[in-house]
């Protein structure tokens, strides 16, 4: 990374081959090597206005939301944005056939209406260090685990020592580099609004993934703190946050070419993979997921059609397996119109030829060789455990009931000396109760049928004197784990014999005899697969930077605060195909005219259409709704601020194009965009639409 700073410093100074800012999900506290390039492209901030640890920074009001997506604070007393789809767990908790908040919406009048959240936290980062030589120090090598983990050990402690904050170390290129991050963890987070499924999912699977998108992906959240304005548990003694900073609102006139900042907590990527790796994900690994996704996508949708009660328990589940199901279409489309192997190919051939071109250099020719080896004879190890994932996590439901269970028959004797088991199985119930709550059996039998069929096909398994519907038909009738009642009977009278009674549950019989070889067998020889592989991605990755020093490098996405700057601007993906830079709300109607269900809207918002009843949020006479940018983006940037050159808040980012899925991988600037739901729209909806305009009096609007 400091090698990489130098070439940065050589390029400003000397005028050499520009960095493209397109590509790249940049660590925060090195910004200052970029900003002359930002700056460049129409950016009006400094790097320490952007990242600081001794003053007050944009960094202050980014957060990473729930763990897997990112909101942005827009005023002085706490209030978040983040994505409609981020939220939807929480919208969904809250939701019920009296109180509809899925299709009808929901807004807080007053703080004292805003719902808690148990379990949702927002995480705000303190400070960013590059602690690699530390971590190394005293290792014998990169790979030696346990200096390095003795190591971090201390430095996290250190870290946080006499503080409220928490700390990690995370590996970066592969444990090439370590960075210490320290965080500030709120827990008592408020759900505060949103507006319909009509609006936060219009287009469904229709358009997800897609572009042109008229989506207003928006939920709204309040973080709550002690009198001491410090992360607290749930009080109603507590207090609306006072944050170190929050984003004040652009309100100026967008146009293309608009320089764009998004600013988050990026999921995963995996760009340095080699060939035979890209191979089989688009081959093999992919294709047996997507598949298996068909069909337990095909049953929910068809429930959740039938019934109002189906469609409130299953939204948020169906929403989660829908979202990856079409990236992963799209994702493997755009490889293979790309080419993505055999480009892939050609820069190892390159890559090759100057690793043996100095003796020095030769460990990192055998590191692409063995790697491209591993992954010829291993593709069966990471298969097994990809479709064992989509079976026993994402598959039937009952699994999850089974498996609360692990605890109790591990621990009973424990539980019952120390006179503990009262408290573990009233902890059960109320699980149960969380569980049936979304639980449809007959959802769940189809469920377990199509999926039990392809999980034997996929594993080269097979049941044992019984068929596939003979057991499902057994399991859904007879389990205590696919029905409340039998369930919490269960639990009730739990005695020693009702661990034996489980040895004839054929709902528990099923689970355990598959999975057991699952965990036992399949997950280690993953592990230990990965570890292997990432002994030699260390030294291939490392081979980059020391032979090719001018190339742009990045550190992949791990879920860690990035930076990733570029344009407003459309796309032309494929040959013939122009993509606009924006969309409006009369695209919102012209989807609705085609009577495709996913278009469907609520009559207010024909009748404010019709009328042109845009308050002060119109760019001339249209509505933006979404624009796109050439911004580097991936999973957990959902929610992500997106910022104009002033820093002011642009929008949220919430998607990719169908044709950018594939920039986990292979990023091309051409083609990958990602979308962005403008904050104009989203204060429309929240003020003219929603009469929610307090919201937005607490925000701080920049119309200049």
């Amino acid at each position: 990374m400091k090698l990489r700073l130098l070439v940065l410093f050589c390029v400003a100074i000397l005028g050499l081959k520009p960095v493209l800012a397109e590509e790249g999900m940049l660590i925060p506290s090195l910004i200052a090597a970029f900003e002359n390039d930002m700056k460049a492209k129409g950016m009006k901030l400094s790097a320490a206005d952007i990242y600081s640890v001794n003053n007050t920074s944009i960094k202050d009001a980014i957060f990473q939301f729930g763990g897997g997506c990112t909101a942005e604070l827009v005023s002085d007393k706490g209030l978040l944005l983040t994505n409609h789809h981020c939220g939807y767990g929480q919208i969904q908790a809250h939701s019920s056939l009296e109180h509809d908040y899925l299709k009808n919406g929901f807004w807080a009048q007053t703080m004292a209406q805003e719902l808690p959240n148990p379990g949702l936290t927002a995480t705000r980062i303190v400070r960013i260090e590059d602690v690699t030589a530390a971590v190394l120090a005293g290792a014998s090598s990169k790979t030696d685990q346990v200096v390095i983990a003795a190591n971090i050990k201390k430095l996290v402690a250190a870290a946080i020592a006499g503080t409220h904050f928490e700390a990690e170390i995370k590996p970066f290129n592969h444990g090439n580099d370590y960075y210490l991050m320290v965080k500030e963890t709120f827990t008592d987070v408020r759900f505060v609004g949103t507006p319909p499924n009509s609006i936060g999912k219009f287009g469904g699977d229709t358009d997800n993934w897609v572009w042109p998108r008229h989506t207003g992906d928006f939920s709204v959240f309040r973080i709550y703190a002690g009198k001491d304005n410090k992360p607290a548990a749930f009080s109603n003694d507590n207090q609306p946050y006072k944050p170190l900073h929050y984003l004040p609102i652009s309100f100026q006139n967008r146009q293309e070419g608009d320089f764009t900042m998004v600013y988050g907590f990026p999921g995963t990527t995996e760009q340095h993979v080699v060939s035979e790796y890209l191979k089989f994900i688009i081959e093999k690994e992919r294709p047996a997921r997507i598949e298996m996704r068909n069909h337990s996508l095909a049953v929910i949708d068809a429930g959740m059609k039938a019934s109002d009660l189906t469609r409130i328990q299953y939204s948020a589940k169906q929403a989660s397996i829908a979202n990856a199901w079409k990236k992963w279409i799209g994702q493997v489309e755009g490889l293979e119109n790309l080419g993505a192997v055999k480009l892939k190919q050609d820069y190892e051939a390159k890559y090759k030829a100057m690793a043996i071109s100095k003796p020095e250099w030769a460990k990192y020719a055998v590191a692409l060789q063995t790697l491209n080896g591993l992954m010829a004879e291993g593709t069966k190890t990471e298969y097994n455990y990809a479709i064992g994932v989509e079976y026993f996590s994402v598959g039937p439901e009952y699994f999850k009931l089974v498996r609360s269970l692990e605890d109790l028959l591990t621990n009973y004797a424990k539980y019952m000396a120390n006179n503990e088991l009262k408290g573990v199985l009233d902890k059960l119930q109320n699980t149960a109760d969380g569980f049936f709550k979304n639980f449809d059996a007959a959802v769940d039998r189809q469920i377990f049928l199509e999926l039990t069929k392809l999980y034997l096909s996929y594993s080269q398994q097979e049941l044992k004197g019984t068929t596939v519907e003979q057991l499902t038909e057994l399991i859904y009738s007879k389990s205590i784990f696919t029905d409340a009642v039998r369930y919490k009977a269960f639990l009730s009278s739990f005695s020693e014999k009702s661990i034996k009674k489980l040895q004839k549950d054929a709902g528990f019989v099923h689970f355990n005899q598959f999975f057991t070889p699952f965990r036992n067998e399949v997950v280690p020889a993953y592990k230990s697969f990965q570890a292997e592989i990432n002994k030699w991605m260390q030294v291939y990755v490392e081979g980059k930077y020391v032979m090719f020093p001018t190339d742009k490098h990045w550190p992949d996405a791990n879920s860690t605060l990035r930076i990733t700057y570029g344009q407003l601007e459309g796309s032309a993906p494929t040959d013939g195909m122009r993509y606009t830079e924006h969309t409006t709300l009369d695209g919102i109607v012209a989807k609705y005219n085609t009577g495709n269900p996913d278009f469907e809207l609520l009559p207010r918002m024909l009748d404010l259409h019709a009328t042109k009843n845009y308050g002060p949020y119109a760019q001339g006479d249209e509505l933006w709704v979404c624009f796109t940018g050439s911004n580097h983006t991936t999973g957990g940037n959902s929610g992500s601020p997106v910022l104009d050159e002033n820093g002011y808040l642009m929008g949220l980012n919430f998607d990719r194009s169908w044709e950018s899925t594939m920039s986990d991988y292979l990023f091309d600037p051409n083609r990958c965009r990602n979308i962005v739901v403008d904050i104009r729209y989203v204060l429309w909806v929240m003020d003219i639409y929603s009469g929610a305009k307090h919201l937005v009096d607490e925000m701080t609007l920049m119309k200049e």
